[in-house]
């Protein structure tokens, strides 16, 4: 069963105003396709689709084109959210846009350990596949991953193995428990976003279901572009599932297709990175957890 976990508090209105001017109407083909394709999700009254594709707007997000590539799996509008796109010349996002419903410390919230999955065994599998694919062979010499709000598990490949594997998180039982890594470290990224390590020291990051619920993303996506060796990927992937108290007001007020174009938006903003690209990799759309990725890769020296 799929869950998603939303709230229509008026706290979070002030989101779905802000990215509303964030991005044009597109073309009817292209709003037909998202509405077709896309799980409909209760926004302040909306579903996700109308709210995102339907709205008139008056600047910002405009993507040239209106058609859809052809790809081996059935076309998934998501896979062209950021294909084209012509950034606003400022981060468009406020202050407020990255406050959570709960404000309280976060390291109270995940003092105790959950030895859960937060997605499901599909949406799992989906991940480790995609990890499968992208990720520097096991037991390539002298490659460093970073797995970033990392917890219990990592979803990498069954055995996959690296000189260099840290995880990053918030709860010490539950990175000791991780098999994958070889080191870990304890830090609150919203309290702290400077990352504990040298320039050019990581040949991947990746991040699960998290990214949500940064509240300083762009300070943490500079960090990330620090460390990353030039040409080290970045792979940030998300479903619709999350602890809505505790994730930022601008994702609980919107759709997966803004999720998208959000962190996107934190890679062209943070700077240093590529242009970021966007999969839909969901195994089952419709009947399991949806999963999407957004990646990027550091730009290489000349």
């Amino acid at each position: 069963m799929v869950a998603t976990y939303l709230t229509q508090s008026p706290i979070l209105r002030v989101s779905a105003d802000a990215l509303r001017t964030l991005h044009r109407t597109p073309s009817n083909r292209q709003a037909n396709a998202v509405r077709g394709l896309l799980p409909r999700r209760a926004v302040l009254g909306l579903g996700a689709g109308t709210f995102f594709w339907g709205q008139p707007t008056t600047m910002s997000f405009t993507t040239r084109g209106s058609s859809f590539l052809a790809t081996a799996r059935p076309s998934s509008p998501i896979d062209k959210v950021l294909k084209d796109v012509e950034w606003p010349e400022q981060f468009p996002f406020r202050e407020e846009d990255f406050q959570r419903f709960d404000e309280s410390s976060d390291s109270l919230f995940y003092e105790a350990p959950r030895f859960v999955t937060h997605i499901d065994d599909q949406a799992i599998a989906a991940l480790t596949k995609y990890y499968s694919r992208v990720l520097p062979p096991s037991n390539t010499p002298g490659v460093s991953i970073l797995d970033m709000c990392s917890s219990w598990v990592s979803h990498y490949p069954k055995g996959y193995k690296q000189d260099r594997i840290v995880g990053m998180g918030m709860n010490e039982e539950e990175l000791k428990r991780n098999p994958v890594l070889t080191e870990y470290i304890v830090q609150d990224l919203n309290l702290n976003p400077k990352l504990p390590f040298e320039d050019n020291s990581f040949d991947a990051i990746t991040n699960v279901v998290s990214v949500d619920y940064l509240t300083k993303p762009l300070d943490v996506f500079k960090e990330m572009s620090r460390i990353l060796k030039p040409g080290g990927q970045a792979i940030m992937s998300f479903s619709n599932r999350c602890f809505w108290t505790k994730a930022i007001s601008i994702w609980t007020s919107t759709g997966d297709t803004d999720h998208v174009m959000i962190v996107g938006a934190y890679f062209h903003y943070a700077g240093g990175f590529e242009p970021p690209q966007a999969v839909d990799i969901s195994p089952n759309p419709g009947r399991s957890d949806p999963m999407y990725v957004v990646y990027s890769r550091k730009v290489s020296s000349a």
